[in-house]
């Protein structure tokens, strides 16, 4: 039986996610990009508060860049799974260019 190194995050196609507070990133640190996710409003249905807007940006890791030369590409989405949809398609081309 071949045993499985366990995560310590959330995954979203293997890749991790942290959350604070209303901002979400997605990827990992080490890679030279990442997505960052901000919940900029929130709706309530069938008695749940969703997220409606959020702000979704591609950002650099690159710790000398200043941080407007970090945010790479970015637009606002309705709804978690339009923002995640979008935001790892970037990241799967800024990190795998050639593909």
């Amino acid at each position: 039986m071949a045993s499985e190194k366990k995560s310590e995050y959330l995954t979203y196609k293997e890749k991790p996610l942290l959350r604070c507070n209303n901002t979400i990133y997605y990827g990992d640190m080490s890679d030279p990009y990442v997505i960052m996710l901000q919940i900029m409003s929130k709706k309530e249905e069938n008695g749940i508060e969703m997220a409606d807007k959020i702000m979704v940006q591609l950002l650099s890791t690159d710790p000398n860049a200043s941080p407007r030369e970090r945010i790479i590409k970015k637009s606002e989405k309705k709804g978690l799974y339009n923002a995640m949809d979008i935001g790892s398609i970037w990241l799967k081309r800024a990190l795998n260019p050639k593909e």
